[in-house]
């Protein structure tokens, strides 16, 4: 018996695929998406159009300002800038080691933290009672007000073999207040796992430990990973803030050269080399958070 083979379908003039003859788009579906082309570049033209206008009406309001030429002369010097950029970039370095010292510390403690309270059984009450109190207090506490303190505070108290180090007490600073944020992420990651996903490791003979170091937690830390990102992100910001101890670092060395020149312009350079450092990880957490959205929508995870 002879078994004709099945052509590929076509779709009909409402794009309802029938079988028999090689595909061809429809004339409706053509005309869709010829449609929703035209849109796209019609939205990129006004938007880009609506930018170029609202950057003009910027810029004319700025220059043409009673105090311009003035505030060019303090905030936007050139020659400081070239001089600057060195030795910004040179404080950077250390901004940059904070960064990743610091942001490894604040996960793991944080993580710590955000186990202790999520720890479940009377005997453990204690525990989760200084976990919550670290995390509020910590959490209320004003970064600069901790920093001040830890920088200042220590070295004053005199004690054998502790550090004096503005950088090394800056850093613990800023791991304190970080790691109450971030523990408060990984909390809550861990509570949005369902209940049945622990029930389910427990009866597969996991104890109540295996469970949550096999099944919750790695659930947790996948879903709060935007989060983490921004706190880092924040962190790198703040690394910044150690200069208040006598650290060299990109803020510092801009103040050096502002408090001999009194202009400011190291300061916008500054600034603007923290931004370029920020954007890069800022559009790497939207892509990450753009592909958990996806996963998600699809049933790829949990």
């Amino acid at each position: 018996m002879t078994v004709a083979k099945e052509r590929p379908g076509q779709d009909d003039a409402d794009g309802v695929r029938t079988a028999g003859d090689p595909y061809v788009p429809s004339a409706r579906r053509t005309e869709r998406e010829a449609y929703k082309r035209a849109r796209a570049r019609r939205a990129t033209a006004v938007a880009a159009l609506s930018t170029l206008v609202t950057a003009a009406v910027l810029y004319l309001v700025v220059v043409n300002a009673p105090g311009w030429p003035r505030t060019k002369e303090t905030f936007f010097d050139w020659g400081y800038a070239r001089e600057a950029l060195p030795k910004v970039l040179e404080g950077l370095w250390l901004n940059l080691r904070l960064l990743l010292v610091c942001g490894a510390s604040v996960l793991v403690l944080g993580m710590l933290l955000a186990v202790a309270r999520t720890l479940r059984g009377p005997v453990f009450f204690p525990l989760r009672v200084l976990a919550a109190a670290y995390t509020d207090f910590f959490r209320g506490l004003p970064l600069i007000i901790n920093l001040l303190i830890v920088v200042l505070g220590v070295p004053a108290l005199r004690l054998q073999g502790v550090t004096v180090d503005p950088v090394l007490l800056g850093g613990t600073a800023l791991t304190l207040t970080y790691s109450a944020y971030v523990a408060e992420v990984f909390r809550a990651g861990i509570e949005s796992v369902h209940p049945s996903q622990r029930a389910a490791a427990r009866s597969l003979g996991l104890t109540n430990r295996q469970a949550l170091r096999y099944v919750v937690v790695p659930q947790a830390v996948r879903r709060q990973v935007p989060p983490l990102l921004n706190d880092l992100v924040s962190l790198q910001k703040d690394t910044g803030l150690v200069s208040i101890g006598g650290a060299v670092d990109a803020v510092r060395a801009a103040d050096i050269i502002v408090g001999r020149s009194l202009n400011y312009t190291p300061y916008i350079v500054a600034g603007l080399v923290f931004v370029a450092l920020t954007i890069p990880m800022t559009r790497f957490t939207d892509w990450v958070t753009a592909r958990m959205d996806r996963r998600r929508a699809q049933g790829g995870a949990l």
